[in-house]
């Protein structure tokens, strides 16, 4: 499109989602344009309609529309000049920011924003546009971000040079011989970055360059101006903000300083660096600072990078980490909404590691494959004749395809997100955007291409050696150890193989109810090695066998879980990662084992655990005729079978830990739902109805805020509501209105929390109520809201925050949500509220101080404090939503601007969903008082997984990061 004018070219044909909607919007834009007097643009527009390009763009992406409303000038100058002349000049605008004699910080961040909000604007429209194509699109992004990056770097470096912390040969190229060595790293340092990407660094020193006076102080120098370059590019202000920046790519991040001499970074990849490092600096690239000194570190990296010979041994453990971290592989559908493009299966991500690990391998020998673009080095690994033509064609295509679907997830409204949305509104505007006339069109694409990626993949993991097929005997016949079996064992890596002869002498010999039947034994003898194998791929594979024994134990037959295990070994790999990760959620199914039931269903990966979902399920599951009793149980079945499959969706990744704790609450809210109709059927039998009489449930703590975890309790207060005059119920056995309500209550508890034939299903506390234990179960409304009003204490209208009515009649429950409201909002005396929560906190320290520093509730900066600035936010009318949320996250997402800085509502919000994250984890795997040295390896990484960080030093070193964060905040924002 180069020298033609963008709106005079043949736009891009693109489905509106909503036209009603779409002409809103373009008449807003033109009264923005008239007001700002963008003369052209007003003239497009009288004939622009709501079907056209311009319609679509404005109604699919909120950020756009945002954009272009505040600032019309851009679509303006789109008739003046080529789009790709204007990008350019933007481009060159930021490059002369750096070195202006008369810049400063504030001004430089301004001009930064502005000019990025530009170039962001441009680069989606011609991409959305048709004329651009996904890897030109990096490609602008990239140089986008390169720019305001050496633009940020070139102002500090000239500012140390003034006063006299540096001596620049040439303050007109600053960066030249300065020793500051910037690389970009990930999509960043390959120049393929997503539209809304942060950009990975890693900050190296050369102290041997002139312009560093003094070798021995650059380390702090360097450092310092880290720090100010990601506040530069990173802070959000009024004017939005540049680039997320991530520095913790760094060497050991926990134990270094930002700024790393090189010196002490090659010695330390060539002596402890990591396999996962040595992928990351594939990509690797100086992208700012003193380039001849960057290419002079990455070409002394080399040899560790890229090892002389065929180093299959090498990437062993990154296949093993991707095998784990898809251990659902191959089993049911992929859900199309909500699907990680990126993560996910047949995601991006698996095709750029279907180049990455290929490129480890053979990258020593052949140094065309050293290359960081994904396309270019598909075509390589095809001319080495590593790849086939189909898998070269089809995998640069699929890769295309997925890239422009990322980009067009995050430019709705500026996210770094790659999850497709999951409701229709939001898919169709992603459909719309990829240019699909409607869903089901977009759908079948984008299955077909996942498919696609993951046969490929699945391909190159068949090529692998698989553990053990060595050979070696396994012979569990006899009564006694086959000397060549225990040698076997023990090279596959367990510690005590005569104990685990034992075990399985024990299958084979029909002791356990599920090994009786000879076609059992023949099918368990035939899964034995792939067991085995299995086994010993985990670190811990003697107690991980040990609990899969325990669960065989209490397995009624066998026949069918052997085959199926048989026939699909992403169940088995399933089943291992329970047996070796979550010694908890090991314990349930051992106990348990009908809960394993559920994975019979394929389509438990491709569905996701909502409200609507565990509802079709639970009315299929129940009959409308059944006895209380059976009722009770059925529901305890019912919770105790999804609360697993919720559980086994987080082990794996399917869900992440904050749609986890909304699956977990809103299985408990249909459960509560169902058992309270049925405690009223049954108590109406015998005691009839109070006139006018309506009860309904409230929910508390973290069930109101939807964040409950495996194991938590449920917080609940009871209210209800009847005529005036209605003193008896009217049963055969008649009781007084109060009384009839603390029985329906009691009665309630008791289907919860009473121990059946199927165990309980919740343990509840009603200790929330008006007066606590003290009082009544059951609360009449118009006593609630008297007491709250006059009586309550701080801590009650803190927990009150997170009320939200969840069972009974719909009717009353609006009510009693429109009553908290109401008492939500009554003035707080701001000092003194601050006061009494900071001296709670205070007294929580005290009196349960936290058991270790993973205990992410009660450390000083987790989840309490937290809570407490969202709930001092709501008591003192400090979020800004139209309606009230009980999401602590949400909440943190929303504080006001006078009261949290947006870049620290952001940091506080992001904080949470990290906490939620991890705690979910930990939940799911072991007990409430298991600590930090008894987490097993498969926890620890599946923890790595659900922070996505490298290692388990990386997680500690982000959470004390956090939690240092999280105090500041608290002591800044809770002053009163």
């Amino acid at each position: 499109m180069t020298g033609v004018l963008f709106f005079d070219s043949s736009l891009k044909s693109l489905t509106v989602p909503d036209p009603q909607q779409a002409k809103i919007y373009l008449q807003n834009l033109t009264g923005a344009a008239a007001e700002r007097g963008c003369i052209a643009l007003s003239r497009y527009l009288k004939t622009a309609d709501e079907t056209g390009f311009l319609a679509a763009i404005l109604d699919c992406s909120s950020f756009l529309r945002e954009v272009t409303e505040t600032c019309p000038e851009i679509l303006e100058s789109l008739f003046t000049a080529p789009l790709d002349v204007l990008l350019t000049q933007a481009l060159e605008q930021i490059s002369a920011l750096g070195i202006d004699p008369e810049m400063t910080e504030n001004r430089l961040m301004t001009e930064l924003r502005r000019l990025k909000k530009t170039a962001h604007v441009l680069i989606a429209l011609d991409d959305l546009a048709g004329f651009a194509d996904v890897m030109q699109t990096t490609n602008r992004l990239s140089d986008l971000a390169e720019a305001s990056l050496r633009a940020a770097v070139q102002f500090l470096l000239l500012e140390s040079d003034a006063k006299g912390k540096l001596a620049l040969p040439d303050r007109n190229d600053p960066e030249k011989d300065s020793g500051l060595i910037v690389l970009g790293m990930g999509k960043f340092g390959a120049r393929e970055l997503n539209y809304s990407s942060d950009i990975d660094l890693i900050i190296f020193i050369d102290s041997a360059r002139p312009a560093i006076t003094d070798p021995y102080e650059c380390v702090d120098l360097f450092s310092r101006m880290a720090r100010r370059l990601v506040k530069i590019l990173q802070d959000r202000t009024a004017d939005g903000y540049v680039f997320r920046v991530d520095l913790r790519l760094r060497p050991d991040p926990g134990a270094t300083p930002l700024a790393i001499p090189v010196s002490a970074a090659l010695h330390y990849y060539e002596g402890r660096g990591q396999n996962w490092e040595r992928a990351a600096m594939i990509k690797a690239r100086p992208v700012a600072g003193d380039i001849a000194s960057g290419e002079q570190f990455i070409k002394e990296l080399a040899p560790y990078v890229w090892r002389k010979y065929l180093d299959y041994a090498a990437i062993a453990d990154i296949h093993s980490i991707k095998r784990q971290i898809h251990a659902h592989r191959g089993h049911g559908d992929i859900a199309v909404r909500g699907h990680n493009v990126k993560l996910g299966r047949g995601g991006i991500r698996e095709i750029e590691f279907f180049v990455q690990t290929q490129q480890l391998i053979a990258g020593g020998r052949f140094p065309e494959l050293r290359g960081s673009q994904t396309l270019a080095m598909l075509t390589k690994l095809y001319e080495r004749g590593w790849v086939g033509e189909n898998a070269r064609d089809q995998l640069s295509r699929n890769y295309q395809f997925l890239r422009n679907v990322e980009h067009r997830i995050q430019m709705v409204a500026d996210e770094q997100t790659h999850i497709l949305p999951e409701d229709d509104e939001g898919f169709s505007r992603i459909a719309s955007m990829m240019g699909y006339p409607d869903n089901e069109s977009f759908t079948a694409e984008f299955l077909a291409v996942l498919r696609t990626v993951e046969k490929h993949y699945a391909a190159l993991f068949e090529q692998a050696p698989e553990l053990g097929s060595s050979g070696g005997n396994l012979v569990f016949t006899g009564e006694t150890d086959d000397p060549d079996t225990l040698q076997t064992l023990s090279q596959l890596g367990f510690e005590r193989p005569s104990d685990i002869c034992r075990i399985i002498r024990t299958w084979h010999f029909g002791r356990y109810r599920a090994t009786q039947t000879a076609e059992a034994r023949e099918r368990l003898t035939e899964l034995t090695p792939a067991l085995l194998n299995a086994f010993a791929a985990t670190e811990r594979a003697d107690d991980a066998l040990l609990r899969f024994d325990g669960f065989l134990q209490g397995l009624p037959s066998g026949i069918q879980l052997f085959s199926l295990l048989q026939s699909n070994p992403a169940l088995l790999n399933l089943l291992v990662l329970v047996m070796s990760a979550a010694p908890r959620l090991a314990e349930i199914i051992t106990r348990k084992p009908h809960v394993f039931d559920g994975m019979l269903d394929p389509r438990i990966f491709s569905e996701l655990p909502t409200r609507s979902y565990l509802e079709e399920r639970l009315d299929t599951f129940l009959t409308h005729d059944e006895p209380y009793e059976e009722t009770l149980d059925r529901l305890r079945i019912f919770a105790a079978e999804q609360r697993f499959l919720i559980g086994i969706r987080l082990l794996t990744g399917a869900i992440d830990g904050v749609r986890a704790g909304r699956a977990f609450s809103d299985l408990a809210e249909l459960m509560i739902d169902r058992a309270l109709s049925a405690v009223m059927k049954e108590f109406t039998i015998r005691h009839g109805q109070i006139a006018g009489g309506r009860i309904a449930v409230l929910a508390m703590g973290k069930l109101g805020s939807r964040e409950l975890t495996a194991g938590s309790d449920i917080d609940i207060i009871l209210l209800y509501d009847h005529d005036a005059d209605a003193d008896y119920s009217d049963g055969e056995k008649q009781l007084a209105a109060s009384q009839y309500y603390i029985r329906l209550t009691q009665r309630l508890i008791a289907a919860l929390s009473a121990p059946m034939a199927e165990g309980v299903l919740y343990e509840v506390d009603m200790r929330l109520r008006p007066s606590g234990n003290k009082g009544p179960v059951a609360t009449h409304i118009e006593a609630f809201g008297k007491y709250q009003r006059n009586d309550a204490w701080v801590w009650e209208h803190m927990a009150l925050t997170r009320a939200r009515a969840i069972a009974g009649d719909q009717s009353f429950r609006d009510e009693i949500d429109a009553e908290v409201d109401a008492i939500l909002a009554i003035p707080s005396e701001v000092k003194k509220t601050a006061k009494e929560m900071t001296d709670m906190r205070a007294l929580i320290a005290s009196e349960k101080p936290p058991r270790d520093n993973w205990d992410l509730k009660l450390r000083s900066g987790g989840l309490i404090d937290l809570e407490f600035i969202a709930q001092f936010a709501v008591l003192t009318g400090q979020v800004a939503t139209d309606i009230r949320h009980t999401s602590t996250e949400l909440n943190l997402r929303h504080l006001k601007p006078d009261f949290s800085s947006p870049a620290l509502a952001e940091e506080l919000a992001t904080a949470h969903h990290f906490y939620s994250n991890l705690t979910q984890i930990i939940r799911l795997c072991v007990d409430d008082n298991t600590g930090r040295e008894d987490y097993l390896p498969g926890l620890l990484e599946l923890l790595c997984r659900a922070a996505e960080l490298p290692d388990i030093a990386h997680v500690e070193h982000q959470m004390d990061q956090t939690t240092e964060a999280v105090s500041k905040a608290f002591k800044q924002l809770l002053k009163g």
